[in-house]
């Protein structure tokens, strides 16, 4: 996971947005003026040619990101994101929408820029302390699921923080504060110095990772594949099996593309190896598809959602989105925003799926293995659970120029399940990438899948 100096709407981790039908239109310019988001502790000024972000909690306001105005309200952030401003019913209510993520952030109008937002707060080691402790005061959805008293860590931490504090020891207070957490959605990063802990008893899923466990899948999974070829720079990877099963990896929900690529150009990297993959030729003999997500760092939660949509001929919901609302309770949420599944205007497959998860599975790949849960037919889950970090990360500034991320989302199933913290359990429970396995040259969760899928 990586914290990136973007608007705290167009996140490292954001997904898809699908307007509602009939609910919104293009605001046109009386759009402009100041805008308070439902949750996330946001407000916006429109104006000038430019959205303005601003970050605030009970201890003061920060100035976030400048966005620039591309068209009649479009938006550019400064890693190429584009934010949409549509008016709903009248002019003082609005939604705000990221291409590339799911759902959208509801904004209400205000008379004028809150007086704290017209003042910069000092950017001493206190108030930058009590600015990131206070965020994850009023943001931060699971305390109680992960045991920890927030109130108990302030009265321990704020004590070491005055005025002689520097950068170094002020960042080793946060990481010490953020730690028990370990929510890999939680990090700080300030310059080259970046904090997050994973759950305990996984693995990051990096660049060296990936590139010794794909190595090792095709010397030892594909080698007897009669086709296989890689997407996506690399990241996305298929083979059909000698079974008559197919084989589809993805390593990540971004990256297709070159550094800084719009989100439609990963769309069109990720349509092309679907395209290719997923012809009626090929569907038509396809047994099984095993789906491999065992080392997925995550990315945007709509390109999982346009996967799925080549996996089905009936249309259903794959979650529903809602952020924490209230800063003095935890529990009060925005309204769940359906995500919903519509098939594909393409070839579809729609036989049997397993879908191979571990402990790093994580983020969107996490919520592209939730919008599969309940998809119509014969779908079953291998391996270890998920990471267990699904929201987007809001990713916040500091006074004295640091930068946090943190999440405030949940993504429930149909029933108003949650997996944060947990993961997504598998239904059948294998090994993955254990030493022992790759000692052994074994890869349980595979074999599992292969002789759980019907076969040629």
């Amino acid at each position: 996971m990586r914290i990136v100096t973007t608007t705290a709407v167009a996140l490292t981790l954001m997904g898809a947005a699908v307007p509602a039908a009939g609910a919104a239109q293009p605001s046109p310019p009386s759009a402009d003026g100041v805008w308070r988001m439902d949750g996330y502790g946001t407000v916006l000024t429109l104006g000038g040619g430019a959205l303005q972000e601003y970050q605030t909690t009970s201890v003061g306001c920060v100035k976030g990101d400048t966005s620039q105005q591309t068209g009649p309200g479009t938006y550019l952030t400064a890693d190429g994101t584009t934010l949409t401003v549509r008016t709903v019913h009248d002019q003082n209510h609005a939604t705000l929408s990221a291409d590339g993520s799911v759902g959208h952030r509801t904004l209400r109008r205000l008379a004028a820029l809150p007086a704290d937002c017209t003042r910069a707060l000092p950017d001493d080691p206190r108030t930058s302390f009590d600015v990131l402790w206070q965020t994850f005061e009023e943001n931060y959805p699971f305390f109680a699921a992960k045991g920890v008293d927030w109130h108990a860590v302030r009265d321990r931490y704020r004590p070491q923080v005055h005025q002689d504090t520097t950068r170094e020891e002020l960042f080793e207070i946060f990481s010490r504060m953020l730690r028990p957490l370990y929510d890999a959605h939680v990090a700080v990063r300030d310059g080259n110095r970046t904090f997050y802990e994973v759950r305990p008893g996984t693995e990051v899923p990096g660049e060296k990772l990936d590139a010794k466990v794909k190595k090792f899948i095709v010397a030892r999974d594909l080698k007897d594949a009669p086709y296989r070829q890689d997407f996506a720079k690399g990241r996305i990877t298929y083979a059909d099996l000698p079974g008559g099963q197919g084989y589809l990896r993805i390593s990540g929900f971004g990256g297709y593309a070159g550094d800084g690529a719009p989100y439609s150009a990963l769309q069109a990297e990720l349509d092309r190896a679907l395209n290719t993959v997923l012809t009626p030729e090929r569907i038509d003999r396809l047994k099984g598809l095993v789906i491999d997500l065992r080392i997925n760092g995550g990315g945007s939660d709509a390109l999982g959602i346009r996967i799925a949509e080549r996996l089905t001929d009936t249309p259903y919901l794959a979650y529903s989105k809602r952020a924490r609302n209230d800063p003095a309770d935890p529990a009060r949420h925005t309204r769940p925003e359906p995500v919903r599944v519509v098939p594909a205007d393409a070839p579809r497959y729609t036989g049997p799926v397993a879908v191979l998860t571990g402990g790093s599975t994580v983020s969107a790949g996490e919520t592209f293995t939730q919008a599969l849960m309940d998809r119509p037919g014969r779908t079953v889950r291998i391996g270890q659970p998920t990471q267990g970090v699904f929201s987007d990360v809001m990713v916040r500034y500091l006074p004295n120029g640091m930068l946090f991320g943190l999440p405030n989302e949940e993504f429930l199933t149909r029933t108003g399940r949650t997996f944060d913290g947990t993961g997504i359990p598998p239904q059948l429970t294998e090994p993955v990438f254990t030493k022992e396995e790759f000692a052994k040259r074994r890869d349980s969760a595979f074999d599992r899948a292969v002789n759980t899928l019907p076969a040629a």
